[in-house]
């Protein structure tokens, strides 16, 4: 197996909190799914904060940034039955993926992690190994 990308974001949680109040910054950058997943959460700045960095941070490992026309709601990030997260990507940015690591079987790895003050996330693209 080859990576392919590696990107890492940090953000300050308080950053977030105070963007996280316009309704428009929201809708901008969360799908609806990530929207109604913070409803019950009280603390949605820490929310929010882990998702941008991972979006961040996966922008980072394709190597183009948001830019050529990937957009934060391209990238959803959700969490399995034990928590653990992982990406939900449109058709769009898996055809991104395969056009500019050139690579047609990939994985993609995510971890995340955050403390009072802050969020971090890191992404790993891989190549698949096809049996």
């Amino acid at each position: 197996m080859k990576i392919l990308g590696i990107g890492v974001d940090i953000v300050e949680n308080k950053r977030l909190s105070k963007l996280i109040k316009k309704k428009s910054f929201l809708l901008r950058l969360f799908t609806m799914v990530e929207i109604k997943n913070s409803k019950l959460l009280r603390d949605k700045s820490i929310y929010f904060s882990k998702k941008f960095a991972a979006k961040e941070s996966f922008s980072k490992a394709l190597g183009t940034g948001f830019r050529g026309g990937l957009n934060f709601k391209d990238i959803e990030i959700l969490n399995d039955n034990l928590g653990k997260p992982y990406f939900r990507l449109n058709n769009k940015t898996k055809k991104m993926i395969s056009k500019n690591l050139k690579v047609k079987n990939f994985d993609i790895f995510l971890s995340i992690s955050d403390e009072k003050e802050y969020s971090i996330a890191f992404t790993i693209i891989q190549k698949k190994n096809v049996q």
